[in-house]
C-alpha cells in the first residue's frame, strides 16, 4: 500500500479527449512509475471517451487527464456519482478553474490581483489596447494562445482561438517575468521562473526541449517568495481548489505579480513544473505522487468561495 493512504489498487486516467491528449499520455505514464515505486498498485487506463470504465479492484483514481474532461469538472461529477475518491479538485472547482473568465472575476471579488480583461465571441467587435493577449477561455497548454502585438494580428489569432473555444479571452499584456508556484496539499512550494524565447511562454517553448530555461527556485528577494506564495494560495484557495495544482503569474518590472490561472491537473512528467518545485523542497517525483495519492478524497472544495 502507498505510505500514508488508505487505498492499495489505484488507477490512472490519462489520455482522454483534450487537445491535450498526448500530453496527459506522457504524464499519466511517469504518474503511474512514481506511485508504483511508492508501493501502489497501479492500473493505467487510456480514456477514449468521455465515460468512465474503472476495472474492477480499483479503490481511488489518480487523475492525470488535462484539459476538456480532465480539467473542467467532467470527470470529476462521474467519479462523485460513482463514489469514487479522486485527486485533485471537485468538480465545481474544476469547472471554475478551467473557465478563465469566471476565475479572474472571483479573483477580482476576493483581491487577487489580475490583468484587465474582456471576453468576446465569434463576430463581437473587439476594442482592447495592444499588447495583448489572445486565449481560449477554457483551454490549457498555451492551445490556441497568441501574443497580439499589432492590429494586423488580431483577426488571425481570434480565428485560431476560436477553433478550441465559442468564448475567447482578449486579456491585457504583462510585460516582464513568468513565475509559477505549485500548491500541494496545502502548502506553496518554492518558486520557479520560466525563461521563454523573446519572453513569450508558448506552446513551443513549453513542449520543444531546450528552447525554455528553468530557474528553480526563482532569483527573488525572500519577501518576494512570501508574497507570490500567498498569492497563489489565495488564488488556489479562492476558486475552491484542493490537493494539487499549480498557480501561474506575470511579474512586471515595476512588481505587483497579476495571477494568470489555476492548472488543477498540472503536468507531471518528471521535467514537468510541479515536479521542478516539489524537487526544490526536497520531494522526490515518487514521493510527490505518493503524497498527491494521499490527498484523494470526493467533492473536495475550500470554504469561503466566491461565486461568479
Amino acid at each position: 500500500m502507498g505510505q500514508g493512504s488508505r487505498y492499495k489498487h489505484v488507477a490512472v486516467l490519462m489520455g482522454g479527449v483534450s487537445a491535450e491528449r498526448e500530453i496527459s499520455l506522457r504524464s499519466g505514464i511517469a504518474a503511474s512509475a512514481g506511485l508504483r515505486a511508492c508501493g501502489y498498485e497501479v492500473t493505467e487506463v487510456d480514456l477514449q471517451d468521455a465515460c468512465v470504465h474503472l476495472p474492477d479492484g480499483v479503490e481511488a483514481v489518480f487523475l492525470a487527464l488535462h484539459g476538456t474532461f480532465g480539467e473542467d469538472g467532467a470527470i470529476q461529477a462521474q467519479l462523485d456519482a460513482l463514489g469514487v475518491a479522486y485527486t485533485g479538485s471537485g468538480a465545481a472547482a474544476s469547472r471554475r478553474a478551467m473557465d478563465k473568465a469566471v476565475s479572474k472575476a472571483i479573483w477580482q471579488e476576493c483581491g487577487v490581483p489580475t490583468a484587465p480583461f474582456c471576453v468576446v465571441s465569434a463576430g463581437d467587435p473587439v476594442v482592447f489596447d495592444l499588447p495583448a493577449v489572445v486565449k481560449p477561455v477554457s483551454q490549457g497548454s498555451s492551445i490556441g494562445v497568441h501574443l497580439v502585438q499589432a492590429c494586423d494580428e488580431l483577426g488571425p489569432a481570434l480565428a485560431d482561438a476560436f477553433q478550441y473555444d465559442a468564448r475567447v479571452m482578449v486579456e491585457a499584456y504583462i510585460p516582464g517575468r513568468e513565475l509559477t508556484v505549485g500548491i500541494l496539499d496545502g502548502v506553496a512550494l518554492p518558486v520557479v521562473e520560466i525563461v521563454a524565447p523573446d519572453g513569450w511562454y508558448g506552446f513551443g517553448a513549453k513542449y520543444t526541449t531546450g528552447q525554455t530555461r528553468y530557474e528553480v527556485p526563482a532569483s527573488l528577494a525572500d519577501v518576494d517568495v512570501a508574497h507570490l506564495q500567498a498569492l497563489a494560495l489565495a488564488a488556489f484557495n479562492g476558486l475552491g481548489c484542493a490537493g494539487f495544482g499549480r498557480v501561474d503569474f506575470r511579474l512586471p518590472p515595476e512588481g505587483g505579480a497579476m495571477a494568470l490561472e489555476v492548472n488543477t491537473i498540472p503536468g507531471l512528467t518528471e521535467t514537468s513544473l510541479l515536479p521542478k518545485a516539489a524537487a526544490a523542497a526536497g520531494i522526490s517525483f515518487a514521493a510527490l505522487c505518493g503524497r498527491i495519492m494521499a490527498t484523494a478524497g470526493m467533492g473536495r472544495e475550500a470554504e469561503g468561495v466566491v461565486d461568479a
